[in-house]
Parts: C-alpha cells; structure tokens; sequence
C-alpha cells in the first residue's frame, strides 16, 4: 500500500468528530439518541444576519476577497475588540479565516518549529493536541483538577516551562470544564509569563459571551498590557451567534504575527467566504440584547444539569463559570461491572457504556487529556437534557459494585 504521511501516526482524529459520525449513523438507523457531544448552539442564526447575507449574494458580493479578511470585516472587528475588551488593533492586525478552528491551526504554523513545545492546562479542547503534532511540536500537559476549579496554577505554570517553550495555549471560559478565569486569576497566570519573554500566549476566547452569575470575563493581553505584543486574541462568530456553519474565526495580534498567519493563508485555505464575511459584519455591528436572553438560558440548563448529575450515585459534577459543558468525574464508576457483564475500565468504556445501554452521546475525557471524566453539551432544550438525565441516572444505577 502506498504511504501516507509519518506524522498522521502521532495523534488520533478529533473523538468529537468521530462521536458526531457515529450518532448520525445511528441516527440514520431509526435509534433514538439523546446527543449531548457537540457544542453547536441550538438556538438560531439572528435574522438580522441572515439577512445581510442574503443581501450580500444578491448584490453579488460572491468573489474572492482579501486574504487577510475584507476592511469593512477587520474594521468591525476592531470596533468589536475596543468595545468589548478595552484592546486596540488596528484592521492591519487583524486576521480572519474559516473558524477558530483553522485560524489556531494556522496561528501554530506560524509559530512553532520541529522540537517546540506547547503546555496546554488540561482538560483542553481535543484538537490543540492534534494541531500541536502537526505542527511537528509537542505538548506539554499541566493537569488543573476539579478542586481547583480546572484553573491552572501560577506555580504549575512555572514549573512546566523550559527553554523549549514556544506557545501556552489558554481557554477561558475552557471547552469541556467551562472553567474561566477572574481577572485576578488570569493576572497571576500573566504575571509568571511576564519573565519568559520567548512565550507565545495564543487567547483563545471563543466562549466569551457566555459566562453566568454576574462573572466579568477578561482576557490576557487586556490584563497585561505588557504581553500585548506577544499574544493573538482570538474569538469568533459561531458560538455567540449560533453561526457554527457560517465559519468564521478572527484574531488580533502583532503586526509581524499577523502577517505571518496570512502568508500560511495565502498558500492555503485562501480567503473566508465573502458571504459569511457580509454576515459576520451584521452579527458584530447588530443588536446584542439577545446575548444575554441566551445566556440567561444556557444558565437555567447548567444548574438543572448539574444538581441532577450531582445527585446520581457516582458522578461529580463542578459547576462552571461560563460556556455550555460540564465535565463530571466518573471515577468512582471505574472497576464497576455492566448488566451485559463487562467491566468499566475507563472514561472511555462508561461513554461507550451509555450509548449503548441508553442511548446517551457524550464524549469521553481521554480525548481532553484529563480522566476519568466525560464532557456532556448542554447546547440542547430542556427536554433533551431531562432525557439525557434520566438515562445517565438509569445507567449508573444498573452498574454492578465489583
């Protein structure tokens, strides 16, 4: 057989992708499946938005545009980081491509050489560690347990930092725990990276918009002005808006980094597509009452999921300051025995465990590199998460001691 690439053997396709296939295909049988795997809003692009895309295809805005991002986009954005994070980029350094995701991916191409490594604080978003190998570099993992409130640690940071260190990647609030930082906490983080001047700090703020009871998000080159030139804010349209398909990320950064992210862009991916550029304009500069409405939402969902997750025999569940998940501990469940006979070993047997006894997807906490937990969305009406609950309930309690 023909080879493939050596560096796809250093790292394993995104578990979220895959539990998102196979509950499609189950899906598609006629199984009924309660699926708490993926975080994509279920509320609906705003209409406002919609409608300026529409507008946009029928004045044939349906040409390539600039790599980097239209003007009239970066200038939003730039308005969007002054307003909302006290930051000034100018729309020369600002970037936009198609997701955060590609845009991270393309930032640790622009950063990283063979032998750099990244410390991700763990739990962390499945696909940094994927991105971290492409880029021929490694990770190095700073375990932020449920008793710290999955928050590194300025001494845990320090202490992971070598000479190799290139990039610290930092979530807040954190796909899966939904763990953000005060300004407090993110100003101790800053402070350690203030004596390590040949860090990257790439801020990955995606879920800013949704953080609950009275929390102030803030971000670190907000906090420390002297990190400024070292970090890239990155944020996007999907999560906030309910754009996930729309594909659009953006980040401001340093000229000399930004410039380098677009070179990648202009051997890669290309432009963002011009209509979700016309729409992303709409979602930035439009009305953002219903932010809160949503927020308001997803925070009744949290504190139901919650209490009911913490009331089964069991499970652990840490309630989160922001975004849609929480990451219970399973650990007491590890060495019990399925009515069908087989033992849970792991995070991973009890997720597959509750799909096939019940009919539950979620997505084990080997893929964040932090066990024995599992990520469950919350992203989903409150009828789906009083199923899911139940069945989780139904699952646990058939679990045979060992």
């Amino acid at each position: 057989m023909t080879q493939l690439a050596q560096i796809l053997e250093r790292f394993q396709p995104s578990a979220i992708s895959e539990m998102f296939t196979l509950v499609k295909q189950l899906q598609e049988k006629g199984q009924d499946i309660v699926d708490l795997s993926i975080g994509e809003p279920d509320f609906l692009t705003p209409d406002h938005v919609k409608q300026a895309a529409i507008l946009a295809i029928n004045e044939n805005q349906t040409k390539y545009t600039n790599v980097q991002g239209t003007l009239a986009l970066r200038q939003s954005i730039s308005s969007k980081f002054k307003r909302d994070n006290n930051l000034s980029y100018t729309p020369e350094q600002i970037v936009v491509d198609a997701g955060v995701k590609a845009l991270l991916m393309h930032a640790m191409q622009t950063i990283l050489s063979k032998g750099d490594e990244v410390i991700l604080p763990t739990p962390c978003w499945t696909s940094y560690i994927g991105m971290v190998a492409l880029c021929d570099a490694s990770c190095t993992y700073i375990p932020c347990p449920q008793d710290k409130g999955f928050k590194l640690q300025p001494q845990d940071l320090e202490a992971a930092i070598t000479s190799n260190t290139r990039l610290i990647l930092i979530n807040s609030p954190s796909n899966p725990s939904g763990a953000a930082y005060t300004a407090t906490e993110m100003k101790a983080i800053t402070d350690i990276l203030l004596h390590y001047p040949e860090v990257w700090i790439l801020a990955d703020d995606i879920y800013e918009q949704t953080t609950f009871d009275g929390f102030t998000f803030s971000t670190p080159a907000q906090i420390e002005p002297l990190l400024y030139h070292r970090t890239l804010t990155i944020n996007g349209i999907s999560k906030a808006y309910a754009m996930t398909g729309w594909r659009i990320g953006y980040a401001g950064g340093p000229q000399h980094l930004i410039n380098g992210i677009i070179k990648i862009l202009s051997q890669s991916t290309g432009n963002p597509c011009s209509i979700s550029q016309a729409a992303a304009i709409a979602a930035l500069e439009g009305p953002q009452d219903f932010l809160a409405e949503r927020t308001e939402i997803f925070r009744q969902r949290r504190n139901f999921l919650c209490t009911r997750i913490n009331a089964i025999a069991g499970l652990h569940c840490h309630k989160p300051e922001g975004a849609f998940y929480l990451y219970p501990s399973c650990a007491e469940l590890i060495g019990r025995i399925t009515p069908d006979g087989e033992r849970i070993l792991s995070s991973n047997d009890f997720v597959k465990y509750l799909l096939t006894s019940q009919g539950v997807a979620v997505v084990s906490g080997e893929a964040f590199a932090y066990d024995p937990n599992f990520r469950l969305s919350y992203a989903a009406s409150m009828t789906t998460l009083e199923q899911a609950a139940d069945r989780i309930e139904s699952a646990c309690k058939a679990l045979i001691p060992q």
